[in-house]
Parts: structure tokens; sequence; C-alpha cells
């Protein structure tokens, strides 16, 4: 529920801008608002919102959000609050601004399907969510005064629908904003990563989202009313996926797909955009945007990139920052959580970014030679650099090695040694320290000191850094680990160690919490296994007790410098909770487990010649 809350209020503009009373006054002077039904190919009508300069002395560029969770405010006389944001920008360069309820949400006719799979081979009546972009487009340059050159961009589920809008093939497609954007829910963006479940989000989320309505409707769902407002007690005392699913009922039809499909099928891949990116014409470009500290799809933002780079023909860049969910359109990205960035990043990646390539390419004015193939801020060291490919090809696959004690090493040590804990279902491991009901986007950036202290988290440190190390690109995590039952996930957590003098300086601007980084553990990334799939997500594996696997996953991209006098640190537990559902331990179905099956069992991490447990660094030399 608080993806969609936030998605709600970043689409409707809520952000600061200055002189909000001169702005909205200028608009609606100089901006008519029409409300379309707009037929696609089969019959379906689909409600748009068409905001529409009155100046006609010359035709306007499109720029086109297409999305599931409402245009609001609804009515010709109720204008969307522009000037809080910075598509008051676009405005002001006489753009027609268009939004758009999909297919079967809000206000539009048809059925809603969830990242409905696109179909390039498409017959007659057919459709997908590509072909109702095209169909919009194609009545768009008929109905409205426009230079035949259309954007469209969107963040989180907008930004699939993005994808699928560079999927249209229409000749008027000259640039494209995939924006965090859903890209596959089952190996890493949402609801799935890496095969284990992130209960938290898909449950609060689709108990209102997923509820099938009776017809067009311009007012939202309700959602879950948790009796327990302590999200992990809730969790705990629930116990189960199965006591989940029935308090949902019978009528979330994307809840019942995900019980239905446990392992990574023809069904999920079907849905995963990046099978399909070849498609996009070489006459659309397409800019990429995530944030490095995006809980529901930095996942997406690093993968759809990348596949782009590898399948299509077309222009294609990518621009990350350090920011959280859509944090580039509704806040200023100074901080996140504790964690301070010394300047404003959101309106840096506005002025010098994404404007200046709507303009070049969809008005044919200025100049994007400074917008390079990779725009990245690295955090640690708080600036912007620019590379030729990401990640870069300078980098070199750096192994840091996990040894007994708490000792991580660039060397590995040639000794026969393990470490061993207790992984107790009925006392998972926190995702963060503090309560909430919610689940908070500050997690991807929490001081992990919290979790340092328990006797379930492995916790591993280098001696401090005596040179600035940078890291750029994936991650991967190349454990050899034995454990006493059939099944187990595996977390690890990539970590910069602050010094224990350390302090921000008091102009960098911040949360105004008084919180003692001197020590901070700063999460730089984390991520989730399910050891039943260690050899593929088709078709899961039990392990046999005691027996050593090797677990091997790749961890999401990561642009951050440790600085001189930190530390590196890498924790490895097997709960994460209730970010990721508990894993029962035992070789079951995990829909179906009853909580008769939730087992304790040891977990051995080896640090043997032949069987050495390492992190493998994207150094960037």
């Amino acid at each position: 529920m608080k993806k969609f809350i936030t998605l709600l209020l970043l689409l409707a503009g809520y952000t600061v801008s200055a002189d909000t009373q001169s702005d909205s006054i200028w608009v609606r002077q100089h901006y008519t608002k029409q409300e379309r039904y707009i037929t696609m190919r089969d019959g379906v009508k689909l409600f748009t919102a068409i905001y529409a300069p009155n100046d006609n002395s010359e035709k306007h560029p499109i720029l086109i959000t297409r999305t599931p969770y409402s245009i609001a405010p609804y009515g010709e006389d109720t204008f969307r609050a522009f000037w809080k944001n910075y598509t008051m920008a676009y405005l002001k360069q006489g753009y027609i601004i268009v939004y758009q309820d999909v297919r079967g949400r809000m206000m539009s006719e048809g059925e809603f399907v969830d990242v409905r799979p696109y179909n390039d081979a498409k017959k007659r009546k057919e459709i997908d969510e590509a072909s109702d972009t095209y169909d919009t487009i194609e009545w768009l340059l008929k109905h409205t005064h426009s230079n035949k050159r259309v954007g469209v961009y969107g963040v989180s589920y907008p930004g699939f629908y993005s994808t699928m809008a560079a999927l249209s093939k229409h000749p008027a497609v000259k640039a494209v904003s995939p924006q965090a954007p859903v890209t596959d829910w089952y190996m890493g963006d949402d609801f799935h990563h890496n095969g284990a479940f992130m209960q938290m989000d898909a449950f609060s989320f689709y108990s209102g989202f997923g509820k099938k309505r009776s017809g067009p409707t311009k007012t939202f769902s309700s959602f879950y009313d948790f009796p327990i407002k302590d999200n992990y007690q809730f969790y705990l005392k629930t116990a189960t996926l199965r006591n989940l699913t029935a308090l949902l009922g019978d009528s979330i039809a994307f809840w019942k797909d995900i019980v239905a499909h446990p392992n990574y099928d023809d069904w999920w891949k079907v849905r995963n955009t990046r099978s399909h990116v070849q498609h996009i014409p070489a006459s659309t470009a397409t800019l990429v945007v995530g944030g490095l500290f995006d809980a529901e799809d930095v996942f997406g933002a690093f993968n759809l990139y990348k596949a782009i780079e590898q399948k299509a023909k077309n222009d294609n860049r990518i621009v990350i920052g350090p920011w959280a969910h859509g944090g580039w359109s509704r806040d200023d990205g100074n901080y996140l959580g504790n964690i301070r960035f010394g300047s404003n990043t959101s309106e840096w990646y506005q002025q010098n970014i994404e404007v200046p390539y709507f303009n070049y390419h969809l008005k044919g004015i200025g100049d994007i030679s400074k917008i390079k193939e990779a725009n990245v801020f690295f955090t640690g060291a708080n600036e912007w650099r620019t590379f030729n490919s990401w990640p870069p090809a300078e980098i070199k696959e750096t192994p840091l090695y996990l040894h007994n004690a708490g000792v991580l090493t660039f060397g590995e040590i040639d000794v026969t040694s393990y470490s061993e804990y207790i992984s107790d279902p009925a006392h998972p491991v926190p995702y963060t320290e503090d309560v909430h009901q919610k689940r908070t986007r500050e997690y991807m950036t929490d001081d992990q000191r919290f979790a340092s202290r328990r006797p379930d988290v492995f916790t591993y440190q280098t001696d401090v850094l005596t040179h600035d190390l940078t890291l750029a690109g994936p991650v991967v995590a190349d454990l050899f680990a034995a454990i006493g039952s059939s099944d187990a996930d595996f977390v690890v957590k990539l970590i910069d160690v602050f010094p224990d003098d350390f302090k921000y300086d008091s102009t960098m601007k911040g949360n105004g919490r008084d919180y003692l980084m001197g020590g901070y553990q700063m999460l730089v990334r984390g991520e989730v296994m399910r050891g039943r799939y260690r050899n593929g997500f088709e078709k899961p594996e039990p392990f046999g007790p005691n027996t050593p696997n090797e677990v091997k996953f790749t961890m999401p991209d990561v642009a951050h410098v440790f600085k001189k006098g930190h530390r590196v640190m890498v924790q490895v537990q097997s709960t994460w909770f209730p970010l990721v559902d508990r894993n029962p331990q035992k070789f079951v179905e995990m829909y179906d487990a009853i909580p008769f099956d939730y087992q304790k069992t040891s977990i051995r991490l080896f640090h043997s010649k032949g069987q050495t447990s390492k992190i493998v660094l994207p150094v960037l030399n």
C-alpha cells in the first residue's frame, strides 16, 4: 500500500516548487484540459486526459504517461498540481501532456491484466499494452495540434508501460524513458528476489490494488486494515503464506497467480519485458532511469538497460542516482535516511538530463552530448560520473574472501574452517531496527549495527582501508554452505563501516535527526537467494543435510566509494523479516507450508581452499 500511495502522490505532482500560486495561474491561463475516451482496435475505450497549450501558433510535442494508478483529478475544470513539480518545465515549453488510465483500471473500460505479456505477432483486433499505446498515439496525432513527435515516460508500473510504448513501434515515438521500471516480478523487482517472496510489499499492495472492480470508477479500493501495527509482529503471528492468502480471500487474481507459479516457469518468463526488447525499433531512443536505493525496482532499471544494450539497436542510455523509488520526481535527493549526498541530485537530473533529453528528441532543440551512455552518481564520494558503458569496461572482478572469526580479506587463506549459526524461523532477523507498520524506503541505507549483534548473522570486515575502493557494477555472492535441513535462504549484505569519529559536515542537508554516525554500518547493497533455486529457478532442488553446496547469485549493481579510513563489511544471514517470507527450512511448497513445517537448522559457511566463500566486487581501476 505504501508504494501505491507514494506513486499517487508522485504522479499527482506533490513535490516542492517556487511560487506555486503564480505558476498555478499561469497553467490555467495557458492550458486547456480535455477528457476523452479513446477507442482501441478491439472497441474498448480508454479514459485519457489531455492538457494542451492554448497557443497554436506552432505545433507541439506530446509527452504521455500511462498508468494503473489513476489520472486523477477527474473533471476538465480540475487540473493536476503541475506547479508543484518539474513537469512545469514541459508546460513552459509548450508540450501537450497526456495521462491515460490503462485498460481495466479506474475510468477506462476493459479487463486489467497485471504485466500483460507483449505479443509481437498480434493479428487484427488482438491487443497488448503496446497496441493500446499505438492506438492512443494514432488518435492523438489526429486530434491535437502536435508536431508528430511523441515521448513516453513513467515511474514504476508506468515504467513498465513506458517499455511497452517503446515496443509499440509507432513511428512517432521518438523517445521513451522507463523510470524505476517494473521489468521482472520474479527475478528481482517488487515481489520476488531470486525466488524468495517479498511478502510485505506483495500483501500490502495487492490487498487493495488487486481487488476486482465492477466497472469504470474514480475511487480506489480499500486496503487491508492491519490489526497489528508493528509489521514484524503482524507477519510473525500470521505465520504462513497460507494464512496471508486466507486474509485476502479468493478475489485477488494476481495473488492467486503468484501462488500457482512458485517457480520461474513460462508464465513468468513471458511477463519479463527483457525477453522482448529486441523489438524496440532503432528510431526510438530510450533513457532508463533508476535509483541506487530503490527498494522496489533497482533490479529493473539496471537490467532493462543491459537487455536493451544487448538486444536492440537503438540509442539507449542510463541514469542512476542516489534515490529511493521515484526519488528524482518527488524529493530533492539530498539524503536518504541518515546518509547525505551533498547536493540536490534530483534537480540536477531534471535540469541536466531529462528535460534536455526530451527537448532534443521531441522539439529538436538543444544538445545532449553531455548526457553520456551511463550517467551514475557514486555514493561515498558523492559525485556524478559518466561512462561509455555500464558496467564500465575498466572494472576488475575482485574476490573478497570470508574467513573464520569475522575476517574479510582480498587474499585467500589456505586453511580448513567454517563458520556456523542456527537459523530459527520463530525468531527471524528483522530487516530494520525500528518498529514500523509500513515497509520503509530508508532501510536500503540503514545502519546495520543491530544485525551485527545477533548470533544468527555472520559478520565479516576488512582492516581499515588505506586507499579509496570504488565499486561500479553488479556484486556476486559466491558461498559454499551446508545446512542441517533441506532448504534455507541466504541473505548477503555489503556494508560500508564509517570511522568511529565520523561526522557529516553540518552544511550538508540531512533528515534533521541527531543520529550517531561514528561507526555507522551503511547498507550499500543487500539481496536474498532462496537456496532451493541455487541450480536454476525453473526446477527447485533440496539440499542434502550437512552436504556442502555452492550458492552463487548476482546482487544488483552498486556505484559506491568506500573511502580511505572506512572498512568493508559483509553480513550473511538466513532471514530478513518481514521483508522476505520465512523459509520453513524444509523442502516443502512455500505457499502450502503449515506452522509444523517451520524448523530450526544449522547454517555453515566454508572457508576452505576449493570451497572458499567470497564476494566478487566490481572494482573500478
